[in-house]
């Protein structure tokens, strides 16, 4: 269950932690691979288990992995832009409250002065 946050009353060092969890959230991952034998290859059919395919049966299995994980991106799209819409507010957050401490350290070095 999400909960809602009120980042106008959250601190730098807290602004910096959502800002990084929201971008390991959103952040996806990728592997660089190569195929030594592009006739044969392992495919992971989950749990651990690889199976052995034809470039071919390969192919198919792939695309209608795919279809399935499109679906289900369309499904979370709405939380991934919510997500991004929440980091851009914590940014925007952060930025400002950079500024009101920038603001603040300089007022008060004028009035020593």
């Amino acid at each position: 269950m999400e909960q809602s946050i009120n980042i106008t009353e959250r601190n730098l060092p807290h602004l910096e932690m959502l800002k990084n969890q929201l971008d390991q959230e959103v952040d996806s991952t990728y592997v660089p691979g190569k195929l030594h034998d592009v006739e044969h290859v392992l495919i992971d059919v989950g749990t651990g288990y690889y199976v052995e395919k034809t470039a071919e049966d390969a192919k198919d299995f792939l695309k209608r992995k795919t279809d399935v994980l499109t679906k289900q991106m369309e499904k979370i799209k709405p939380a991934l832009q919510k997500k991004h819409a929440m980091k851009q507010a914590v940014m925007e957050m952060m930025s400002q409250k950079i500024w009101q401490l920038t603001a603040l350290g300089a007022a008060q070095a004028t009035a020593k002065a």
